[in-house]
């Protein structure tokens, strides 16, 4: 069942799922299906649109994790330059199985119930579903093949959609250019915002230096809220 939401945060989930409908991140649905959709205020002042996925989860075969632990930056050679890149909403490029995605419905109530409720479910990996991290590290993987065969030479690590690429020398502009262009391929997009060309980099907690490996410092909140 949905949740009972107050007349704000309705008035902001409507808002939130016009905008994934207009981006093709949903659909209207008659799924039988159902789970909780909520709003939680960000720091910018925006709002975010979160789906609880926990009960389909519960019965969600799980992928499992594809690797131990994360790449550590320690291996990369003394002076070598560093490339790192994010993907831009990675799950929101990775598309659902058809015969999947009916799961993943959820409603939106109206103020004051003033109309009957809408519904909908993603087409695309929803945030929240235990095994979206996976399958985008299966798909990034994939997308990466055709760069790490021209490239030998380098190093390429990615976790999720955080991408580094190191060598003792890199064109950075025709890497991010090639990148750009064979991750657009397959549906992905580098958020060219982030993109990191100068020391020091910033990966997977890690600060990089052209000659030493630091751990990035904790901030803590003071003041915590319930």
């Amino acid at each position: 069942d949905q949740w009972r939401l107050t007349q704000e945060k309705v008035a902001k989930l409507q808002e939130l799922v016009q905008e994934q409908l207009e981006k093709g991140h949903i659909r209207p649905t008659t799924s039988p299906w159902n789970t909780p959709v909520f709003v939680i205020p960000k720091k910018s002042g925006k709002w975010r649109l979160l789906h609880d996925l926990r009960k389909i989860n519960e019965v969600m075969e799980d992928m499992g994790a594809l690797r131990p632990g994360l790449p550590s930056p320690s291996m990369i050679p003394r002076d070598w330059d560093v490339l790192i890149i994010d993907l831009k909403d990675c799950f929101f490029t990775i598309p659902l199985p058809e015969q999947d995605a009916t799961r993943f419905a959820f409603s939106v109530p109206s103020v004051n119930k003033a109309e009957p409720m809408k519904r909908y479910h993603w087409m695309v990996l929803p945030q929240g579903m235990k095994n979206s991290p996976t399958m985008c590290q299966i798909v990034v993987d994939w997308a990466l093949k055709p760069v790490r065969e021209k490239w030998p030479q380098y190093i390429i690590y990615h976790y999720v959609d955080d991408i580094l690429l190191a060598g003792s020398q890199l064109n950075k502009p025709e890497l991010i250019d090639e990148l750009t262009i064979t991750l657009k391929e397959v549906g992905l997009q580098i958020a060219l915002e982030k993109v990191q060309c100068q020391s020091p980099w910033n990966y997977l907690g890690w600060k990089i230096m052209q000659t030493a490996i630091f751990p990035q410092k904790l901030q803590l909140r003071s003041e915590i809220k319930t």
